[in-house]
């Protein structure tokens, strides 16, 4: 090994070692746990700790409510990731406008919401689902519709929370946008107007190839994102009504700290992380295979 390698592994050694730390380390000991019984009864002997070997995966899926927590997480990410790129790539476009002015000011203002504490801003959000005193009802009544219970029905809950998501985390990647909208090419752009294109020929074939990494990355960090959706539930509904927002990582906080059962939380972790890989890498290879991501 020559000098300059071990420089640059002393250099990588502490960040190394944060990563075997914090992911390495739990993720290898929640696969290990994921084939026991281990529960409250383990933490106070290890005696009881047995290997069940795919017996807490079998019993997942025979569970009535972690199948409907896995639809209601996929309806999350079917129907969020399009809401939330869509608007921010929207808002990217409408701020990179050259006709908009005090950019700056409203890249913060946008951005804000995404740094503001997520269980602060549910609450308040949930103030404002509320039926009766609720502001946006209050906006409805003013053009004649009745109060909606948001926050009550399960045909109107995933609806409610995906507004609160949207709103609370698109400035990210709103900015993420802005930089990948400034370095399109304006020569081509320009050329694309010039030879008759309109607004809508001139995104697909000159903006989406430019910004197709960066869309891609936008795809694959948001569908991570609402797969592990959690604390937007637990404070704005508990999982209700009738469990119709009730995630896979809610289930899995249920059972491990509100049941104890952590060798079958483990199991939905790791069930979880193969479905964020499965995803990611199907993700990945679509963003290959075609030209304009």
């Amino acid at each position: 090994m020559t000098r300059q390698e071990r420089t640059a592994w002393l250099f990588s050694a502490p960040v190394l070692a944060i990563i075997a730390l914090v992911f390495v380390l739990p993720t290898t000991l929640a696969m290990a746990l994921s084939v026991t019984d281990y529960s409250i009864y383990a933490l106070a002997d290890w005696a009881n700790l047995r290997f069940v070997g795919l017996g807490n995966f079998v019993d997942l899926f025979s569970t009535p409510l972690f199948c409907r927590a896995m639809a209601n997480t996929a309806l999350f990410a079917l129907l969020g990731v399009p809401m939330a790129i869509g608007t921010s790539l929207a808002v990217a476009m409408l701020l990179n406008d050259a006709t908009v002015r005090w950019k700056p000011l409203w890249r913060v203002l946008l951005f804000a919401p995404y740094v503001t504490s997520i269980v602060a801003t549910a609450v308040v959000w949930r103030f404002l689902f509320n039926e009766r005193s609720g502001l946006i009802n209050r906006v409805l009544a003013t053009v004649g519709l009745a109060p909606v219970d948001w926050l009550g029905d399960p045909h109107t809950s995933i609806p409610a929370i995906l507004i609160f998501v949207t709103w609370k985390i698109f400035g990210y990647n709103m900015i993420v946008f802005t930089a990948a909208l400034s370095a399109v090419p304006q020569d081509l752009m320009e050329a694309a107007r010039l030879d008759g294109a309109g607004r809508w020929s001139r995104f697909r074939h000159v903006t989406l190839p430019a910004i197709g990494p960066t869309l891609l990355l936008a795809a694959v960090m948001s569908v991570a994102g609402f797969l592990q959706i959690f604390a937007e539930p637990y404070v704005m509904t508990l999982g209700g009504p009738a469990q119709s927002t009730t995630t896979i990582l809610y289930f899995m906080f249920d059972e491990g700290f509100k049941w104890w059962n952590l060798g079958q939380a483990s199991a939905v972790a790791f069930v979880l992380f193969l479905m964020i890989l499965a995803l990611t890498m199907i993700q990945t290879r679509i963003g290959r295979r075609y030209e304009w991501l």
